[in-house]
């Protein structure tokens, strides 16, 4: 790489300057042999090779490279080493003094003075020692030129890369000087305040942020982290989290950077950070009964709109997950999925809870204040569960965040505007309870725009052995237990018992069973005592005709008859044979039943 070449233009006033001043020729080569300024005849030669660009050939400026010495030539025309045309005659240089061009210990090329003609020559062997401490010092000079180019180019590309590193940042980043004006702004701040950046510089950060903070820290030095900040836009409002610092130099405050975001999507990756909610579907929701089958249908019809749903139904049928399903299905996905149960919180906590709270609200608040969970489900979806249980004073506070979409913080007057779709859920009788005043009639309607309703477990008694085997997976890994399968007086009892938790009993029911299960096999000396004593009262083999479907029933009866038949006999083909014959069916029969009620053979080794 030649580094004369980066700063020609100045190497050529050099030269100029030297000629000027000498009244003699100069020759500046790269330590690649190309002539990169010259006066006189060399300035025509300008970007050609000198000595035929042969270093190691033994001419002059080849040597000064190899050797990082001066030389000088008394009689040019006749040294065979000076110049290859000296051979042929054809070289008009009398006389020249040269001097190697250094830069970080390494030689970058030559400098020289030639004379062409006698005058020239002899003022070049007089003064020649003269000559070669002025070279050295232009030499200097070159160099100092190739440093300050070296720094700009190197200051150049730091700043290119800080510009990168500054607009690939997902936060605003706005910088102000000491008299408060914007020197400069990424292309997320001017996404943020919906401004251009050409539009921002020099512009007084007070006509942007009135009253902004970044003001005081220009006069205290002193920085904040993470401050809410509120300024006009048009007919709305900015709402941002802030962080601003002093730049100081010298012990003297030049400038401050801040770095801010929107509140709101603070908020959400806050939410992202801390939440192990994860996504839940439809599909997810076990059972093929026409009870539950048709509210799905129904969740799904509605999950991609916007209005308002209230699930109701007995506790533990499933309210949470299909709210949650809901959400999954909505266009509201990439938001938030929060969940506030209005049972749970105390009174006293639940309006700070709900609505967030200002600054000094109360004894006890954080200095900063506290967004409510309104806030937090910004762009997504709230789910509040037992809305039943939410007090007549907050009932008027949900009602005003429905109706306008906007929240106001204990102890602050301020309206933040929010976007949400609210889900809520309860296993009480709402209606029942507007009548008797427990509950608002107005809010009654803006909750209830879609009403869903999930079945109670004795009305879906069908999904009864699928959710059996799917809590029995899922306890069985969670267990690290070997696999284990019911046996039939179990299945029969689980689908008889009446269920008044529902689907949280049965799924409790059946971690209780694994748990105290020593066998391969969960009778019914693993089950719960209240589900065995149950059953005890009811016949002992078959169910209830108006409990299940006739069809269901026999295909249960067909799959237990396989099952211990399967047991008894084996698993293998010697063992089918047997089987199919007991039974007066076909081989390729049994293998067809075998397969359509899922019975995997390894089930059944022992």
């Amino acid at each position: 790489m030649s580094l004369l070449k980066e700063i020609q233009h100045t190497a050529q006033q050099v030269a100029e300057a030297i000629s000027a001043v000498l009244q003699i020729e100069t020759e500046i080569v790269d330590n690649e042999m190309t002539i990169i300024a010259g006066t006189g005849k060399y300035k025509e030669l300008i970007n050609m090779k000198e000595e035929e660009g042969q270093i190691e050939a033994g001419y002059l400026y080849g040597r000064v490279i190899r050797t990082n010495q001066p030389f000088f030539v008394e009689d040019a025309r006749n040294d065979p080493s000076y110049d290859p045309s000296v051979l042929t005659g054809g070289t008009e240089e009398l006389a020249e003094v040269c001097a190697p061009i250094h830069y970080e210990g390494m030689v970058i090329g030559v400098i020289g003075l030639i004379a062409f003609d006698e005058t020239q020559r002899r003022s070049l062997v007089m003064n020649k020692l003269v000559l070669l401490t002025y070279l050295q010092r232009m030499s200097e000079l070159l160099t100092s030129k190739i440093a300050e180019q070296a720094a700009l180019n190197k200051w150049i590309k730091t700043t290119q890369k800080l510009e990168v590193l500054i607009g690939s940042i997902h936060e605003g980043i706005i910088a102000i000087d000491e008299n408060g004006l914007i020197t400069n702004c990424n292309e997320t701040a001017e996404q943020l305040v919906h401004r251009e950046k050409q539009q921002l510089i020099h512009t007084p950060i007070e006509q942007i942020w009135p009253n902004s903070p970044m003001l005081e820290v220009i006069q205290t030095g002193k920085g904040y982290i993470q401050q809410e900040e509120h300024y006009p836009l048009d007919q709305h409002e900015m709402h941002f989290i802030v962080t601003a610092r002093p730049i100081i130099i010298q012990d003297q405050v030049v400038g401050v950077v801040a770095t801010f975001r929107r509140m709101a999507d603070a908020r959400r990756l806050a939410y992202e950070l801390t939440s192990e909610q994860k996504d839940l579907y439809f599909t997810e929701i076990y059972g093929q009964s026409r009870a539950l089958s048709l509210v799905k249908k129904q969740a799904e019809q509605v999950a991609r709109g916007t209005s308002n749903i209230l699930i109701t139904g007995q506790s533990g049928t499933g309210k949470g997950m299909m709210a949650a399903a809901i959400h999954s299905a909505s266009n509201r996905r990439s938001g938030p999925f929060i969940i506030v149960n209005c049972g749970a919180i105390p009174e006293t906590l639940l309006e700070s809870e709900l609505f967030g709270y200002a600054s000094g609200a109360f004894t006890g608040a954080r200095r900063e204040g506290k967004a409510g969970k309104f806030e937090l489900a910004d762009g997504g979806t709230i789910f509040l569960d037992e809305i039943g249980d939410l007090p007549l004073h907050l009932q008027v506070k949900l009602l005003h965040v429905l109706q306008s979409k906007q929240v106001e913080r204990v102890g602050s007057n301020r309206l933040i505007s929010v976007n949400i779709r609210v889900i809520s859920a309860t296993n009480k009788d709402l209606e029942e309870m507007v009548r008797t005043k427990e509950f608002r009639e107005d809010l009654f309607f803006r909750l209830n725009v879609i009403p869903l309703h999930m079945p109670p477990l004795s009305e879906r008694t069908e999904d009864i052995p699928v959710l059996m085997e799917s809590f029995l997976t899922k306890y069985s890994q969670m267990s690290e237990h070997s696999p284990l399968h019911f046996s039939p007086e179990v299945r029969r009892a689980f689908v008889s018992y009446h269920w008044p938790g529902n689907v949280r009993e049965l799924e409790n029911a059946i971690e209780y069973a694994v748990n105290m299960t020593t066998s391969p096999y969960i009778d019914m000396e693993s089950v719960l005592p209240r589900i065995r004593n149950a059953n005890s009262t009811r016949l002992p083999v078959m169910v209830e005709a108006d409990e299940q479907p006739l069809k269901a029933m026999l295909q249960d009866h067909e799959r237990q008859i396989l099952l211990e038949m399967l047991r008894k006999y084996g698993t293998g083909l010697e063992a089918k044979r047997i089987i199919a014959a007991k039974l007066d069916i076909g081989l390729a029969t049994l293998y067809r039943k075998i397969d359509a009620h899922q019975i995997i053979a390894e089930e059944h080794v022992t």
